[in-house]
Parts: structure tokens; sequence; C-alpha cells
């Protein structure tokens, strides 16, 4: 069912795949700090500055690795089943951060971590998509109505996350004593109806209107004017001619990305772990750490993918990473460590944090601005970075509230 877009070379064999992936990239030479830091982190039980810079040093060449392995698979599958694959491994690093917090009762962690890699995906990787791909083309197309779905799901989203602070608003322990639970009633009762609405969407994605997120009738990328005799020649880029010659094998590409993804996520465990000892020191808060900098450091493998195809002109790849992503951990995500926690007796609720809330409301309308044309730019990559800085120096200040929140024992 899955075509590619580009008529596919023949594949090479499992040693030239293996060369491939050694010089796939400079960035390999730091593979040494992964072993380095699994030896810190058991060893150093007390210097965790130390772990974190290692760790954090250990997932950027495996995030190159990742945008390597996600780009091969693009070749054989399209970029739309390539994206929800690269967003679902991408996703991994967070809902294994989650559980982990869950289980601990760090249930701020929890929700802050989610709510911040929704802006990082929506902000910073989309905008560094939009940014680094107009730097070689002056305007790029995609499947507007399909990204318009998208917004509208991911609208649906903030919605289940706004609902019950105007609920908490309204309804006061004065009123009606048992507010709490009743929030976390709700709270169970919207996790398994996003979780239904997420299955549709798959469903929508991937079979009964598939062709929608597919490069088909989408306006052609438009190259910078170029000097030719005295006069300025505009041209259109077509994404159909030539074939494409795959670096490593199918079931190498696969391996690589199963390998990966495992490394990554044990790795940011490291760093999660590491990052908690940063903040006993007063200098960072707890907020900032879970909003700012678990949600770079988990996401640096779709960072890296969706900016690497956005300059190779395959936006929609790009799209299905950093918006696929945000819609998985809205739709996916969430509601499911929601369930999770009501299985393990955690009063873990949609009750987030009314500041996160807001900014992340913020965040998806101007999103939605920039991406109604069906067309990008990199003045608009610019506006959508800006805005996760301005968001990230109000954070870096922001105390935190847990008004509401139950205690978890």
């Amino acid at each position: 069912m899955f075509t590619p877009e580009r008529p596919v070379g023949p594949a090479p064999t499992f040693l030239q795949s293996i060369k491939s992936i050694i010089c796939a990239s400079w960035l390999n030479l730091l593979l040494v700090c992964i072993p380095v830091s699994w030896v810190l982190h058991f060893v150093l039980k007390d210097q965790d500055t130390i772990v974190f810079v290692f760790s954090f040093l250990a997932i950027i060449p495996l995030a190159k690795l990742l945008a390597f392995a996600t780009d091969e698979l693009s070749m054989r599958v399209g970029q739309t089943l390539a994206g929800l694959l690269n967003a679902t491994l991408g996703n991994a690093v967070e809902l294994i951060v989650a559980i982990i917090a869950l289980v601990k009762c760090e249930l701020d962690v929890v929700q802050s971590s989610l709510i911040g890699s929704i802006l990082s995906n929506l902000l910073l990787v989309l905008g560094m998509c939009f940014f680094a791909g107009g730097l070689r083309f002056s305007e790029q197309g995609f499947g507007a109505v399909a990204t318009q779905l998208n917004s509208s799901l991911l609208t649906l989203s903030v919605i289940a996350v706004l609902l019950p602070a105007a609920f908490q608003m309204n309804v006061t322990t004065t009123t009606d004593p048992d507010s709490a639970q009743d929030i976390l009633k709700i709270s169970h009762g919207v996790a398994l109806i996003l979780l239904f609405i997420y299955a549709s969407y798959l469903f929508f994605q991937l079979y009964s209107h598939a062709t929608l997120y597919a490069d088909e009738g989408v306006q052609p990328s438009t190259r910078y004017p170029q000097r030719n005799n005295g006069s300025d020649v505009e041209q259109s880029v077509t994404k159909e001619e030539e074939a494409e010659i795959p670096q490593m094998s199918l079931y190498t590409t696969i391996a690589l990305l199963a390998i990966v993804t495992v490394l990554v996520a044990v790795t940011a465990e490291w760093l999660v772990d590491s990052i908690n000892g940063l903040v006993e020191g007063g200098k960072i808060s707890k907020e900032f750490v879970a909003l700012i900098l678990l949600p770079i450091a988990g996401n640096a493998a779709e960072h890296v993918t969706a900016v690497t195809v956005s300059v190779k002109d395959k936006l929609t790849l790009s799209l299905g990473v950093a918006v696929g992503s945000s819609i998985q951990i809205a739709l996916f995500v969430i509601p499911f460590i929601v369930i999770l926690a009501w299985i393990l007796g955690k009063p873990l609720t949609l009750l987030f944090d009314p500041y996160q809330s807001i900014t992340l409301f913020l965040a998806v309308l101007t999103v939605n601005y920039c991406v109604q044309d069906g067309k990008s730019n990199w003045l608009e990559g610019m506006i959508l970075m800006c805005l996760y800085l301005i968001i990230a120096v109000t954070f870096w200040y922001y105390p935190g509230n847990s008004a509401g929140a139950i205690t978890c024992t």
C-alpha cells in the first residue's frame, strides 16, 4: 500500500550497509561517549554535571544515526509512513521517561515534560525545518489540507487540557467538596475519548485518506532567483525525475532504527537522572528542566531528522515528524499515561499548570497561522523559533503552580 515518491535503486550488500553507517557522519566519533556516560552513571553517583555532559554528547550521534535510518526508510515506504514511524520511535523516549516519573510519583514532571515536548516539536523543530529549508528554497510546499486537519487535532487536544482548568476555576471545594475527584474522573473519561480519536486519526492517515498525506498535488518548491545573463530566473523543483540510491538494505535500516532507539532511550534515562541532581543546586528550576531541557534532549533525534530532510526538500516528512510527533504526544502519550496512572492508582489528571496550558494554546494558534497557506519560508521558521525562545525565557523565571493537584502516594 505504501509506495515511495521516487524510484528506488538497488539495495547495497550488508557490508556496504555497515560501511555507510560508519561513514554516515563525523559525529559518529562521539559514539564513544555512550559507554563513557553509562559507566559514569554507575560509578559517579554524585557528579551529575559530568554525567549530564557525556549523556548529552552521546545522544547527538545517536540522533544523527536515527535521522540517517529514517531518511533511508522513507525511500521505501513513502514519507507519510516514515514520518509516523520516526515520530513513534522518537516519542518512545518521552514515554519511557514519563512512565518512570509516574512510578516515582513525580506527577508535575510528567505533565511538564509532555507539554514541553509538544512545544519543542511545534515551535523549535518545525521552526528549524522551515528556516533550514528556507535557506535553500524561496518557498517550500506541503499538503495544506492534511496540515489543517492536524492543526484541528492539536486544537482539540488543547481544549482537552483547558477544560479541566476551567472546571476547577468555576467549581471550588466550597461548592463541591469532591471537585478534585471529579476532575480525576473527567480526566479518565476524556483520556479514553482522546485515545479513540488517535486510533481514528491513524486509520484516516494510513488508509481511508492516505492520498491527502502524499506529495501529490503539493505546490512545488521554488528556488531563489539566480543570475543568468543579467536576468533573474526562478526555478521550481520537481521531485520525481531521478531514482534515489539507498545506502543501506531494508533489513539493516530496520535493525539500525531499533538499536539506536533503544540506545537513545537508555542514554536519555541517565540524562534525566543527572538533571535531577542539577536541580538540587538551586541554580535552575525544576520547571525549566522539565519543560525546556528534558524535551530538547528527548527530541534530539527528531530535531536532526526533521531538519535534515527539510533541506532535502522533503517537507512532508518533516511535518510528519514535527507535527505528527506533537499529535502523538497530545492524543496518545498523554491520555495513555493518564490511563496507566489510573491502573497504577496514581492521581494523574489532565489539569495542567494554567500557565503551561495557556502557553500551549498560544503555540498551537501561532502554528495554525503559519501553515494555513500550505507554503513555508525562512521567516516563518524564525518566528516559530523566536516564540520558543520567548517561552524559554519566561519559564526560566516561572516557579510553577501545583494548585489543585492531588497528593500522590
